[in-house]
């Protein structure tokens, strides 16, 4: 089958990938050449596991460009997989699905399917098909969702062995075409109308906020109360109508998804008269988590005034170089605005943070390590693995004073006890076992 793919990021370039591994010749289409040229290379922009390597292998009959109307002119399946940003009111900003479809219109010669795998509200399909079928050849185009549910770190084989393939489709050519698409993926599918395809997107996403907000929440009353909130978790996941996944307690949700589609789900229930006032406590509960290291770290310094601040972890989780709403952006400036010099690491994301937040306060280390070495305080954002292996006697080693701020609960409680530092982390008790303050003063002041 000979497809085209809109838009290289994290899903248009997978999907692409993935599409082309199963033995269709794939054209995806960027507006940028720079990028074009390093896909064409073998290079992908992105940093995700496995991909770089099935580029690689499918380069006979996957191909990247700029031309759209040379992809789009005798595709037998379109996909539209572009970025759909936050607007100001939380709405999405469906203007590059709607220039997308605009330049199909023009561009085909044929009968085809056009599939939105971009995360849109529910009857933007129609509008699509509106559009599209305002062809100058007035040929029939045949619009789908085909909603995406990968995740980034895990985006391959998310999308080769997905949970479930969603086929939204409101005639027969669509739905056989799709079939035919997607016959030889490992997932199980299910067809359903347009409408409640693009919901089941929305649906599935804000459920997981939801279910991440509820147990910072219970994280946060956990400390208040002196429960630990990994039993409590553990405890919970037993049962099987609530699951083992997503109850781990930390600073917040990130990335491309969670921040934008809850936000886009509540402003497109209130705009319906149907407010979801669950969705919208977990926006709050999340935007407010992001600060919570930083506000306990206060207890310790009033100020970060010419302090070094060891910052481990940038990107909102391990396994991606994406800094979207990751809580080093909103935790970081409040360092730097109180005059301190921030040590940071990352294995990958260091280079688009420095794109995002140039400042010359900001040291960026090539190890843990180094990023420790002379620290005052040090804050974990992101739970790579190179953090989660450390040895705890490093910290004790390496920074001037040892007070460490877990935002992901990195560590083994009964395994901090055993290290004279100070160790903060989210819904567990503090372990201080430098709490008399002439042993503190006598060994780091």
């Amino acid at each position: 089958m000979k497809i085209a793919v809109a838009g290289t990021g994290y899903v248009g370039l997978v999907t692409g990938v993935c599409l082309s591994e199963h033995g269709h010749e794939v054209t995806c289409v960027d507006v940028d050449e720079n990028k074009v040229k390093m896909m064409e290379s073998g290079k992908s922009p992105i940093y995700e596991p496995g991909l770089e390597e099935l580029m690689v292998k499918n380069m006979d009959h996957l191909y990247f460009t700029t031309d759209y109307k040379k992809a789009y002119v005798d595709a037998d399946v379109i996909i539209i997989a572009v970025g759909t940003p936050e607007k100001r009111d939380g709405s999405a900003n469906l203007a590059y699905v709607f220039g997308v479809a605009s330049q199909i219109a023009a561009s085909i010669s044929k009968e085809c399917v056009v599939i939105v795998k971009s995360t849109v509200p529910i009857g933007t399909n129609d509008e699509v098909e509106r559009l599209l079928n305002e062809n100058p050849l007035e040929l029939r185009v045949h619009v789908a969702s085909n909603p995406e549910f990968l995740a980034q770190g895990t985006a391959v084989p998310d999308t080769m062995h997905a949970s479930r393939i969603v086929l939204g489709v409101n005639d027969d050519f669509a739905r056989e075409k799709l079939l035919e698409m997607y016959q030889n993926f490992d997932a199980p599918i299910m067809v359903c109308n347009r409408r409640s395809a693009e919901m089941i997107k929305y649906a599935s996403n804000d459920f997981l906020a939801l279910k991440i907000s509820y147990m910072n929440e219970i994280a946060n009353l956990c400390e208040a109360i002196g429960a630990n909130v990994e039993e409590v978790a553990k405890g919970m996941g037993f049962d099987e109508r609530i699951g083992k996944r997503f109850l781990h307690a930390g600073i917040g949700y990130g990335g491309s998804c969670f921040p934008k589609d809850t936000k886009a789900l509540h402003h497109l229930s209130a705009q319906n008269g149907c407010e979801m006032r669950t969705v919208k406590a977990a926006i709050e509960v999340n935007e407010g988590q992001k600060y919570k290291l930083s506000k306990k770290a206060r207890k310790y310094y009033a100020d970060y005034n010419g302090l070094n601040i060891a910052v481990l972890g940038l990107t909102f989780k391990p396994g991606t170089d994406d800094l979207r709403e990751a809580p080093s952006l909103v935790n970081v400036p409040v360092f730097l605005e109180d005059g301190a010099h921030v040590k940071a690491w990352d294995p990958v994301g260091a280079e688009n943070f420095k794109k995002r937040i140039p400042d010359e306060h900001i040291s960026y280390c090539d190890t843990v390590e180094d990023a420790l070495k002379d620290a005052d305080i040090c804050f974990i954002f992101t739970e790579w693995r190179e953090v989660k292996e450390l040895q705890l006697q490093k910290y004790v080693e390496l920074m001037r004073k040892p007070i460490v701020m877990d935002g992901r609960n990195c560590y083994d409680l009964e395994d901090v006890k055993a290290v004279p530092m100070i160790y903060e982390s989210i819904g567990r008790v503090t372990v201080n076992n430098l709490e008399d303050e002439t042993e503190w003063n006598r060994r780091y002041m």
